[in-house]
């Protein structure tokens, strides 16, 4: 079945059943392959898109509930902030990462970010509890330290 989608500001066409998980067709269809594959049974996180602004774990989101929707993947992230340097490709939690050192293996990272970018929009100067709230990500690196550190630094707060 055809579906009209809105992914990072741009509409795309797609023959997927409704049903497909919507993580399959960005990687597929559309070749937006930096939402990741993890679990498969929304535990992990590495699969977090933001679906009209709220992050969605997207191996778990059948493609026919998000036409009408807006999607933003990890690619597209970057419109959605204002960077230091506005020919940037990097929104400020990617900087953030950047400059702290986040990532290990790397693969948990732009669920993760997508989380942090969603967090940081509505609460500029989150609290420890904010923050552990947010996050349900897995990572098997272990760089929450780092991850907490990023935020911290980013938002102007004491690390």
């Amino acid at each position: 079945m055809a579906l009209t989608l809105n992914v990072n500001g741009k509409n795309y066409t797609v023959n997927s059943d409704t049903k497909t998980p919507l993580l399959w067709v960005l990687r597929d269809e559309l070749g937006l392959t930096g939402t990741k594959y993890g679990c498969g049974v929304e535990i992990c996180s590495a699969c977090t898109v933001w679906i009209d602004g709220s992050p969605e774990k997207s191996c778990d989101e059948e493609v026919g509930s998000c036409a009408g929707k807006k999607i933003v993947t990890i690619e597209g992230l970057a419109a959605t902030g204002t960077t230091p340097d506005p020919n940037s490709p990097n929104h400020p939690v990617q900087l953030a990462w950047i400059a702290a050192q986040v990532p290990q293996c790397g693969y948990c990272q732009s669920g993760m970010i997508m989380r942090v970018a969603k967090l940081i929009k509505d609460s500029p100067k989150p609290t420890d509890a904010q923050i552990d709230a947010a996050l349900s990500n897995i990572c098997a690196c272990g760089t929450y330290p780092r991850v907490r550190a990023a935020i911290k630094q980013m938002t102007g707060q004491a690390v």
